[in-house]
């Protein structure tokens, strides 16, 4: 090696440097007065990532992406890997490195300790080209774990959906990843035959009970007309930001042939969930008498208001009304949308009441332990509280 060359340190970075940049390896070496076997040593004990070997010029064979712009995601761009090697070099703490990217301390950490050489080096252009490498290598499939299978089988015979499952396993296991999964990645493990092992008949746990995706087309419905006398343009301002409780909306699922029917109220601020029992019908006199039977059980604070959709179901809104001092608001003409809380939960009691099938069978016992269960299921939008914890909560207020 000629006199007053660079540290061996900084010789084998100008290599790399360059190796890394396109420039074949043991030319390389020879233009830097490096032996051929040196070069390949050092190349070796910095992790031997892929050279493309043939005539003409030739280095590293995936250097990775050097234009991507950083501060995005957390994936690190080659600007800030360059940062953090003159970090190091520097002396600098990774605290005092994320600090200066503006990155969690976590990232840097984790950066350094999966993309460093073997030999314990920080080479920027090598960690981007491993960084690459790596997010290329096929992953491992979480879904063939037995013990988080069996774990997501268990909420989904209990009719959570993969969305919750997988906010809750990312609530409860917030420093493990591998105890984590995506909601696409359980609907991939449902939908694609031989993935994972979750029950092949798993998906008829969805509310959809659908075994295949289906695109959401649809179209709008006509305008109609309903004779009442109070419209949700009507209703106080205070319903719509849910801060204030006791606001309720309310509608039927019907059973088929709309012969049966299941009646539906959820309280807004709580989410808290009633189901009207109407073993015979779901007349206006029906709906109205378990509505205020159900209803007079709670205290004037928690019934300020009831909206429901517009039907003939409701044609006793005025009684309604008075015994509950509570009143009442129908929506626009085809607008479910306009009672969003309801129309949700009335899909999640699809999992329970389907489509098609005759709801009178089920007793009053039946409605009571649905509704328990769906009021102690945790809700994303509650903070992971449950409905019946928010209401409890309200009550013990009150007391």
């Amino acid at each position: 090696m000629p006199s007053g060359y660079p540290h061996p340190q900084a010789t084998r970075r100008e290599l790399f440097d360059r190796v890394c940049q396109g420039a074949p390896l043991i030319r390389t070496a020879r233009e830097m007065g490096v032996s051929t076997t040196s070069a390949w040593v050092w190349w070796r004990d910095a992790g031997a990532m892929k050279l493309l070997m043939g005539r003409g010029e030739r280095g590293l064979a995936d250097p990775g992406d050097l234009e991507r712009p950083g501060g995005r995601g957390h994936r690190l761009c080659f600007d800030e890997r360059v940062e953090i090697m003159r970090g190091l070099d520097s002396g600098l703490s990774q605290a005092e490195i994320a600090r200066q990217l503006d990155r969690d301390n976590s990232v840097i950490s984790r950066e350094i300790s999966r993309n460093r050489n073997p030999d314990g080096d920080y080479h920027a252009r090598m960690a981007h080209a491993r960084a690459r490498k790596n997010a290329k290598r096929p992953k491992g499939f979480k879904l063939d774990d037995p013990q988080l299978c069996a774990q997501i089988t268990t909420w989904m015979d209990d009719g959570w959906s993969p969305k919750l499952i997988a906010e809750m396993l990312a609530r409860d296991h917030r420093d493990d990843r591998l105890a984590q999964v995506s909601h696409e990645t359980i609907y991939k493990c449902l939908y694609v035959q031989g993935r994972g092992q979750l029950r092949a008949d798993l998906h008829k746990q969805l509310s959809t009970k659908r075994s295949t995706r289906k695109s959401r087309t649809g179209s709008p419905r006509g305008p109609g007309t309903f004779t009442g006398a109070f419209t949700i343009s009507q209703r106080p301002a205070e319903v719509d930001d849910r801060a204030v409780p006791g606001h309720w909306e309310g509608d039927l699922i019907l059973g088929g042939g709309c012969a049966s029917a299941i009646g539906t109220l959820v309280e807004r601020s709580t989410r808290f969930t009633i189901l009207l029992h109407l073993p015979e019908d779901h007349t206006a006199e029906a709906v109205a008498t378990a509505m205020i039977e159900a209803m007079s059980e709670l205290p004037a604070h928690l019934r300020r208001t009831i909206t429901w959709d517009r039907g003939s179901e409701m044609a006793r809104w005025q009684d309604i009304a008075l015994q509950l001092q509570a009143p009442v608001y129908f929506c626009d003409p085809h607008s479910p949308w306009q009672r969003g809380s309801n129309e949700n939960t009335n899909r999640l009691l699809r999992f329970w009441f389907e489509k098609g099938t005759d709801l009178s069978g089920y007793t009053k016992a039946d409605l009571k332990r649905v509704q328990d269960k769906l009021n102690t299921r945790p809700r994303p939008t509650l903070d992971f509280d449950t409905p019946a914890q928010r209401l409890a909560a309200l009550l013990d207020q009150a007391a």
